[in-house]
């Protein structure tokens, strides 16, 4: 009798196949079937119709044939009894992804590592590379800069002779390591210096430019080349049309409501921001829809809704912290105490911000650090307690100047200068308006270099 046709031996193969690759039987029969019809298959207790069987052999990275025992088509190989490698971990990749999308960061980690060590037992660069990138993506949710550097660093190693395009999501990874580290100018000249090499060579890829200019406009704003990042946002939306990535989609329009928000264009950023949570939601990317609720958070204090920025913020927060992303949770915080504060709760707003600083340093969330030291500066100002809130601000300067955030350093010496001055240092406080002032110069000429070049659109 064909296997197919014993139900018993398909449950056999379907369990062990399962149980080898780590997955649950959610993971496994979803959405096609449920995890109920899986327990019956694999029990033995049913005959499954061959579009769940071909679901679940995609799912466990098998064909059809050797998930059922099947000869093969005419023409073809018999199967071996052994899934093709490259099919294998292809399949195993994507699950992995869809683990770290749903938050379960450390689950994910645990596929990719198993996946790392099967590609390069194989020889399989693309795989590796795969398992790479996706260890460095667990390591920036968890707020391990200094490891996913390092994965990154491997991913485009083991890329080293594919195309510009193809080593472009590893590249952005390390960006974004030394972005969050507070290096900022490092993370532009990274960008740029990959923008330049895609813009200037061809053929073009949309997706790679996309993600690029997507990933630069925060550092951009951060540094104060406000005229930079607008430009970058507007050249991510002209190549949103072209994209084929609706995830990629979904982060530029959460990276360009920042230039709209810097222009004063909230009604226009919140839209963008609602486009981006649509997008999240139907992927099913809870992290990034997490992300998504603290923009939105931000846009509504801007706009003075504090209510509804409290209620966007805490969801984030409660978001982040089930996943596990120790940073993200820790900056979201920082935003949440600003808002806090400035409801009237700046007991809650303060115990918040001294417990986050114990997550956050100048190597780890250098930009979000000095946030808290500000909003904590000016929390011991209303208190009237300005030694310290003099201290607090003098830490914050320190962080911004290291990682060369002009607009919010400039800000926070016109603050500092008013403390001097109020208490009657008016020398030091000259100084500080003057550090100020150089720091207002001319902002994103001054700590960057030439524009980089512009793609052909």
């Amino acid at each position: 009798m064909p296997e197919r046709d014993d139900p018993g031996a398909v449950g056999r193969r379907v369990q062990q196949l399962r149980t080898e690759r780590g997955l649950t039987r959610g993971q496994v029969a979803e959405p096609v079937c449920t995890p109920a019809y899986l327990t019956s298959l694999e029990a033995g207790q049913l005959h499954a119709s061959d579009e769940a069987l071909r679901h679940i052999a995609e799912r466990l990275g098998v064909t059809y044939e050797e998930l059922t025992g099947d000869p093969a088509p005419t023409g073809h190989p018999a199967p071996t009894g052994h899934p093709a490698p490259a099919h294998h971990l292809t399949a195993r990749l994507a699950e992995a992804r869809r683990v770290l999308a749903l938050g379960e960061t450390a689950h994910a980690a645990e596929q990719y590592t198993g996946l790392l060590a099967e590609a390069s037992r194989d020889g399989l660069d693309d795989a590796e590379a795969g398992a790479l990138l996706g260890l460095g993506e667990c390591a920036l949710d968890a707020g391990e800069l200094a490891a996913a550097r390092q994965y990154f660093e491997r991913a485009e190693r083991t890329l080293a002779d594919a195309p510009p395009a193809a080593r472009v999501p590893a590249l952005r990874g390390r960006a974004v390591s030394h972005y969050l580290a507070g290096e900022l100018r490092y993370a532009v000249h990274l960008l740029e210096t990959a923008l330049d090499e895609l813009n200037r060579g061809g053929p073009h890829d949309p997706d790679a430019l996309l993600l690029l200019h997507a990933s630069i406009i925060g550092p951009y704003m951060d540094m104060g080349a406000h005229a930079r990042a607008a430009q970058a946002a507007e050249s991510a939306l002209t190549l949103v049309p072209q994209a084929g990535d609706p995830a990629l989609v979904a982060r530029t329009h959460r990276s360009v409501a920042r230039t709209l928000l810097a222009e004063g264009r909230i009604a226009e950023a919140d839209a963008s921001l609602a486009k981006a949570a649509e997008l999240y939601r139907t992927l099913h990317l809870r992290t990034e829809l997490a992300n998504c609720h603290w923009m939105r958070g931000y846009v509504c204090a801007q706009n003075g809704e504090l209510e509804r920025a409290e209620e966007e913020l805490r969801q984030a927060l409660t978001m982040l912290a089930a996943g596990r992303a120790a940073l993200y949770s820790s900056q979201a915080a920082v935003e949440l105490a600003d808002v806090l504060h400035r409801r009237g709760k700046s007991e809650e707003a303060a115990e918040l911000l001294h417990n986050v600083l114990s997550d956050l340093s100048p190597e780890r969330g250098a930009l979000h650090s000095a946030a808290a030291h500000r909003l904590l500066g000016i929390i011991a100002e209303d208190a009237q307690d300005t030694d310290a809130a003099e201290e607090h601000y003098v830490r914050a300067l320190s962080l911004l100047e290291r990682a060369g955030a002009a607009g919010d350093l400039a800000d926070l010496c016109r603050m500092l200068g008013d403390l001097l001055r109020r208490t009657g240092r008016i020398e030091a406080a000259l100084d500080a308006y003057r550090t100020g002032l150089g720091h207002r110069t001319a902002p994103g000429t001054t700590t960057l270099g030439p524009a980089m070049a512009q793609p052909p659109l």
